[in-house]
């Protein structure tokens, strides 16, 4: 069975290669709704990414991650300060980092879709504990603002659920969508 990545993200690549199934990457480029229920949000656009690279015949994944700090989607930092707001506002609080998963295919009208959620506490982060991070340019484009698989892994206090989620990638959910991808 052909599988296609609809996605660019380096550490979806590594933990989908991690099963170790083989894959094509087609990176979709769809204008990402970022407004609206968090769950919805991120479903609807691993939905269209998904739709924008399918093809027949193959299983297509489509995946988009983010994190809500209550009713509201931080997406990506677009620069330096925005990095330090979104840290200074997830300090000291718990947020959650949900991803949309969408499989397509292989069959005509095939469609598996769930939203992973995984509660991320950060400890209270200090002036200098930001600009420390901020620094590592490790903020940019990551949901949030951060990674949790590198330097980032300093400013969590606890994890509550699926750590590949919070990476990018849910696997426990791929694996419940698609089990025929379980090695």
């Amino acid at each position: 069975m052909r599988i296609v990545l609809a996605s660019r993200s380096p550490q979806r690549r590594e933990l989908l290669g991690s099963l170790g199934v083989d894959f094509d990457v087609r990176p979709s480029d769809v204008d990402e709704r970022s407004e609206g229920d968090p769950a919805e949000v991120v479903l609807e656009n691993a939905r269209m990414k998904a739709r924008g690279v399918a093809e027949p015949g193959a299983l297509t994944i489509g995946c988009d991650t983010d994190v809500a700090l209550g009713n509201m989607l931080l997406g990506k930092p677009a620069d330096e300060d925005a990095a330090r707001g979104h840290l200074r506002a997830m300090s000291g609080t718990t947020h959650e980092v949900l991803s949309g998963l969408c499989l397509l295919g292989p069959g005509q009208g095939l469609e598996r879709t769930g939203v992973a959620r995984t509660s991320v506490t950060f400890r209270t982060l200090t002036d200098e504990d930001v600009e420390t991070y901020v620094a590592t340019g490790e903020w940019r484009d990551r949901a949030g603002g951060y990674a949790v698989q590198g330097v980032g892994a300093t400013l969590e206090e606890r994890i509550e659920g699926d750590l590949t989620n919070v990476i990018g990638l849910p696997l426990g959910l791929l694996l419940d969508l698609a089990p025929e991808l379980r090695p």
